[in-house]
């Protein structure tokens, strides 16, 4: 079990989702949650600042498709200004595209173990514990 999950998405009732599927897996001690990318940025950018309570996530569920900040543009910042003092959190991207192009493209981030597609699912939890 992991300590901290953050999930960024736009959906709500994908959040929702989440919460249901992690709590039965009993996979995360304790989940956050952000909007779009601008919002997780910010939460790390407290977290690196050391205004967040410890410990930082271990994994991120990650949404492409959000406005204000979408999943891509996050990776970009996250890579260049968190990933180095946050090299120990993992992400998965969670979507709804199964586009062979863009699960190309998230192999080029060091930090994305998988790519699994929405709805999220006990079983796609249980490959990751693996």
């Amino acid at each position: 079990m992991i300590k901290k999950l953050l999930c960024v998405d736009d959906d709500k009732i994908t959040l929702t989702l989440i919460r249901l599927v992690v709590g039965r897996a009993s996979f995360a001690e304790e989940i956050v949650t952000k909007m779009n990318g601008k919002e997780a940025l910010d939460y790390y950018t407290e977290l690196a600042q050391g205004h967040a309570e410890e410990p930082y996530p271990e994994l991120i569920f990650l949404d492409l498709n959000m406005p204000v900040m979408g999943g891509w543009d996050f990776l970009d910042e996250f890579v260049s200004n968190f990933y180095k003092e946050f090299n120990r959190t993992k992400v998965v991207i969670l979507s709804s595209s199964t586009d062979p192009e863009e699960k190309a493209k998230a192999q080029k981030y060091p930090m994305i173990i998988d790519y699994l597609a929405k709805p999220l699912t006990i079983n796609a939890l249980k490959s990751l514990m693996v």
